[in-house]
């Protein structure tokens, strides 16, 4: 269903499945780049 996993992440945090905290987590583990949870959200990105 999903070519990747900022496909996949992007639609669950459209749905309102994923929010920003879990998707800094995702930059954390290098899962998706502080561009790509640019991108997904809209905000820049901020460690925690």
């Amino acid at each position: 269903m999903f070519k990747n996993d900022v496909d996949r992440l992007s639609y669950y945090y459209q749905k309102g499945w994923a929010k920003d905290a879990q998707l800094r987590k995702y930059v954390q583990f290098e899962v998706i780049t502080p561009e790509q949870y640019t991108e997904i959200t809209g905000n820049e990105y901020m460690p925690f």
